[in-house]
């Protein structure tokens, strides 16, 4: 990538990873870049990977590469410098990023945005079967491996237990059974949730709590409700009640934990570890600093760790940053009480649920799915490949997985 010559007189503003909120920065600065300025975006890997669409992915109702962003192409199209880089941590006085294996980085605005990780794998990590559900980059070549040696070690049905009762445990469970039944494999697979809440998707509205029940019934996969996972072996879990069950493979993906990164910054955080930011998206500890999407916690607001939310932190964060470097006033992010879901069922249909509507239908399927490529879209760049991909029928959907420029 061809860069500008750095001057000492330009202002640095710096990406600490490029999740949703962070990438709509770099599309800002592509469309309007922000006078005597420099963009860096720092990344732990080269791509990062859009979250609505993992569970249809591994479903294989999307090519792999629909739901991937391109940090190298995103970064070009902004002008701006990409490294990839593990970071240290932060030395405020310098203002510095610290990185293990390169030289610190200024910055005269710093925004960070390096998502979460699933509560408690750590504990677990030891164990061959356990397969985190992030970082999502590696998750489905993971998954893979693991189910491969899986099949190669053990005979009979393929034992998946689903650790975590949220909407995304719902979804990997019902879209890896979709991906099993599209293969060519022989074996079966039999999966199953642990859940320490009494239901899954525990805040949903009862009515969609039951359709998910019903339907997870319909498919044979088992939940294990109201008891957690307190240990992991090579060959089985055992719940907190004593009981052990068998499994082959492990997927952790339980609620949203502070990744170790956030920890070694040395910024004030909340109880969870996530960054402590005020209404305006900046740091209690600098307001050079904005912590966006799941990495930051709004102390008098605080919100689910939810994609919908950084998505909407998205023209917050663009406007802050320019009206911060101008003296200017900043905005109040105020999270919405309620939105829209959508869930993957793996069957070619979804669950819609927004207040009193719940509906399981093939069209909502089809909302979703297009709500998600138009918004990676933005972030993407058309290749070859994509130019020349047919468009599947709807009866074809079952088969292949869809081109991200299908639709």
């Amino acid at each position: 990538m061809n860069q500008p010559p750095a001057n000492a007189e330009q202002k640095h503003i710096v990406l600490l990873g490029v999740g949703h909120t962070n990438a709509h920065l770099v599309k800002q600065w592509a469309k309007d870049p922000i006078p005597g300025c420099r963009l860096i975006c720092v990344s732990t890997f080269p791509a990062a990977t859009y979250s609505g669409m993992l569970p249809g992915t591994l479903g294989r109702q999307f090519h792999d590469d629909c739901l991937r962003i391109d940090l190298a192409a995103l970064a070009d199209q902004a002008n701006a410098e990409l490294i990839l880089a593990d970071t240290d941590g932060i030395d405020l006085a310098a203002g510095e990023l610290h990185f293990r294996d390169r030289a610190p980085i200024h910055f005269d605005v710093l925004s960070i945005g390096v998502g979460s990780m699933p509560a408690g794998w750590q504990q677990h990590s030891a164990s061959k079967l356990l397969v985190p559900i992030k970082p999502m980059q590696t998750f489905l070549q993971r998954l893979e491996t693991r189910l491969q040696d899986a099949a190669a070690a053990t005979t009979g049905p393929l034992r998946v237990a689903v650790v975590g009762g949220g909407v995304a445990s719902v979804e990997i469970a019902l879209c890896l059974q979709q991906r099993w039944q599209t293969s060519d494999r022989k074996r079966p697979i039999e999966s199953e949730i642990f859940t320490s809440s009494d239901h899954v998707a525990d805040g949903m509205p009862e009515r969609s709590v039951r359709m998910i029940e019903r339907l997870l019934r319909r498919r044979s996969i088992a939940v294990h409700p109201g008891h957690r996972v307190e240990e992991v072996t090579d060959s089985a879990l055992r719940t907190d009640d004593g009981q052990w069950f068998g499994s082959d493979c492990v997927i952790w993906a339980t609620g949203a934990a502070a990744p170790p990164v956030l920890d070694r910054l040395g910024l004030q955080t909340d109880a969870h570890g996530f960054i402590a930011t005020s209404k305006t998206l900046q740091s209690l500890s600098d307001e050079r600093i904005f912590a966006v999407g799941d990495s930051g916690t709004v102390v008098d607001a605080p919100s689910p760790k939810a994609g919908v939310y950084a998505v909407r932190q998205c023209p917050i964060l663009w406007h802050n940053v320019n009206a911060f470097l101008r003296g200017e006033a900043l905005q109040q992010f105020e999270p919405q009480r309620d939105f829209l879901k959508l869930l993957n069922t793996g069957d070619g249909k979804a669950i819609l649920q927004y207040g009193p509507l719940t509906v399981h239908a093939r069209w909502c399927w089809w909302l979703k799915t297009w709500i998600d490529k138009r918004f990676v879209r933005q972030y993407q760049f058309e290749t070859e490949r994509h130019r020349h991909t047919p468009v599947p029928t709807e009866d074809d959907q079952s088969k292949e997985p869809l081109s991200c420029r299908s639709m």
